[in-house]
């Protein structure tokens, strides 16, 4: 019998230990998943039992999609506007990982939620277009890709910016607790770590991400883009780099009280987002309507609501 592999389950315990810990701090307004409820009778008690990352139908899906994780805004958008252009597809499962953990799923990983063991294979993958490049170097998984999205990076603080943060090198003060992607998983972590040494050096980026890791005032993610945002609404952390649209999201769609700090474009990285259909699809009509659906005007207006930039 194949073993779940132990980083997968160590991972999975680690993001309900550390969910557990804020639940005694957490305003419960402030609780992922963020997202509007499906129907059907809710049985959840955030943040203890409350699986924010894992969309819509298990139980033999029409189409499977691992989105980057940074995207799951989107997601319900998405899926009812695919549905509607596509009734035929009725049962779609989404999950909204780092980019990290989805290929490891699929090259044969099993993902361990609690009590909740799930082996699908997608249908449709989506990360980072240099992600996507090397993937299908090293593996060849893919059949047809398309670019749908671009994202800048941006600084998320508390609304009153209480720290005074300017920009990057800010992050580096031992006064400013950070909360960073982790780089064992996190594609975002290398785009910000690019952003440190343009905007202070090597020495910049050793500070964030080794001296300040070492004495606790920069905190890495245990699984997710999720847990920054979160962070600094509960007085956690004082600054979180990001990508923007999750600052736009926080700020502008939820309304909650915090801010965005710009980067400067000479310090700044544009992630474009590509969307590749699996050779190995399960359901390969659906990919190939779902990677169409994805440059079509409906999703691009839905992106855009979102605060995503156009593909090039």
């Amino acid at each position: 019998m194949k073993q779940t592999k132990p980083w997968l389950a160590a991972i999975a315990l680690g993001a309900l230990c550390a969910t557990a810990h804020v639940a005694a701090q957490t305003k419960p307004g402030y609780l992922p998943p963020w997202n509007p409820p499906p129907e059907g009778m809710q049985f959840s008690v955030p943040p203890f039992d409350a699986i924010a990352d894992l969309h819509g139908d298990v139980v033999d899906p029409q189409l499977t999609v691992f989105f980057a994780g940074n995207q799951f805004m989107v997601v319900h958008d998405l899926v009812a506007a695919f549905k509607q252009a596509h009734p035929e597809c009725r049962r779609v499962f989404v999950e909204t990982l780092p980019p990290g953990i989805l290929a490891k799923q699929i090259e044969g990983g099993t993902l361990v939620m609690g009590n909740l063991r799930l082996a699908l294979k997608p249908d449709i993958f989506t990360a980072g277009k240099g992600s996507i490049e090397r993937l299908q170097k090293q593996h060849g998984w893919f059949a047809a890709t398309a670019d749908y999205a671009r994202n800048p990076l941006a600084i998320l603080v508390a609304k009153g910016n209480p720290k005074h943060i300017e920009g990057l090198r800010d992050l580096g003060r031992p006064d400013v607790r950070v909360s960073m992607p982790n780089p064992a998983w996190e594609g975002i972590a290398k785009q910000i770590e690019a952003g440190y040494r343009k905007a202070g050096g090597e020495a910049l980026d050793h500070a964030v991400m080794v001296s300040k890791v070492q004495d606790g005032s920069t905190f890495l993610t245990h699984i997710h883009h999720r847990q920054s945002p979160l962070r600094v609404l509960q007085g956690e952390s004082d600054a979180a780099p990001v990508w923007s649209t999750e600052a736009y999201f926080q700020q502008q769609i939820l309304h909650h009280p915090v801010e965005t700090v710009a980067i400067p474009a000479s310090q700044n990285v544009t992630a474009t987002y590509t969307a590749a259909r699996m050779k190995a699809a399960p359901h390969p009509q659906a990919a190939k309507d779902f990677l169409a659906f994805m440059q079509s005007p409906a999703a691009q207006a839905i992106y855009r609501k979102y605060g995503f930039q156009p593909p090039k």
